[in-house]
């Protein structure tokens, strides 16, 4: 899949925790901005104005209104998958704060995870950056079973300053 740095105005929005947290909320399952504000325990105003954002930005899109029992009605939002095919400048630490926020949010026995060190050829690192890139995009791109157990994978790849 073939990928593009963000434009300025579509780092900035992915720049927010809040935001990225919407983005897996709306991942597979639309949602109103009321249901989003209760699932993160937010004010639905202040919600909105990220919702917004990443309408505007393209990350969400609105999916057909709902009306209300008492004659309201309610925009539920989609998730579009930009933000897995774009790349955001690497001193944003968004994603990895939003990993840690969502990593604290899950029992202890329900994470699996991995630490690796390598040393490894230049070639052999383009080779295993190639490998990992089309596993990811080859999940990603599976249709979505909504019966399934949603899951959250995070991976980084950086040099090891431990080791010259």
């Amino acid at each position: 899949m073939d990928r593009r740095e963000a434009s300025d105005e579509e780092a900035k929005a992915l720049a927010s925790v809040l935001r990225l947290r919407i983005l897996r909320i709306c991942l597979s399952e639309a949602h109103t901005n009321k249901e989003i504000a209760e699932l993160l325990g937010r004010d639905p105003a202040s919600i909105l104005h990220h919702v917004r954002t990443l309408v505007r930005t393209g990350f969400l899109e609105p999916r057909e209104r709902r009306t209300l029992p008492g004659g309201g009605r309610e925009i539920p939002y989609l998730a579009t998958g930009k933000s897995w095919r774009i790349s955001t400048p690497a001193q944003n630490h968004a994603m990895l704060d939003t990993f840690i926020a969502e990593l604290a949010l899950v029992p202890a026995e329900d994470v699996d995870t991995a630490r690796l060190g390598l040393r490894l050829s230049p070639a052999d690192m383009s080779e295993f950056r190639t490998a990992l890139r089309a596993l990811l995009d080859d999940f990603a791109d599976r249709p979505v079973d909504p019966s399934a157990a949603a899951w959250s994978v995070f991976v980084t790849v950086h040099p090891d300053p431990n080791r010259p």
